[in-house]
């Protein structure tokens, strides 16, 4: 069955995208940590991150770091913190979290509550930085 982030790839389910390319998307979490949390995922499903080919995993990387500078470059913050956890969604994702202290990338800490027109503003804000790097 399809993970939900399949679905999104496919345009089933609506995200707040903020890059793309062939093999890779990048959109807002829904729950984020801190403004501007990003997922990174690869278009293809595959469930573990480690088993990501060479191949994958480096571009995984590169377009990864594309977008946190992108991130850096919208959302005020000290750094752009990165983690994989891999449990939530059975498919291979990346979070993207501005940090201005390690609280911020507390995963057991409540999600902040943005609204729909914040949260388009924010990947608008992230999509046009990314265009022009």
């Amino acid at each position: 069955m399809a993970t939900i982030f399949s679905r999104i790839v496919k345009g089933e389910i609506p995200a707040w995208k903020v890059a793309e390319s062939a093999q890779f998307l990048a959109f807002l979490d829904v729950r984020p940590l801190a403004k501007g949390h990003t997922l990174v995922i690869p278009k293809a499903e595959t469930d573990y991150f480690f088993d990501l080919t060479d191949d994958e995993l480096t571009g995984m990387i590169l377009f990864s770091k594309k977008v946190a500078s992108a991130l850096r470059h919208t959302i005020p913050c000290l750094r752009v913190g990165m983690s994989v956890i891999g449990l939530e969604v059975p498919h291979a994702h990346i979070h993207l979290v501005p940090l201005n202290n390690m609280g911020d990338i507390n995963f057991s800490k409540a999600t902040l509550a943005i609204s729909p027109e914040e949260m388009e503003a924010i990947a608008a804000s992230i999509r046009s930085a990314f265009n022009h790097l």
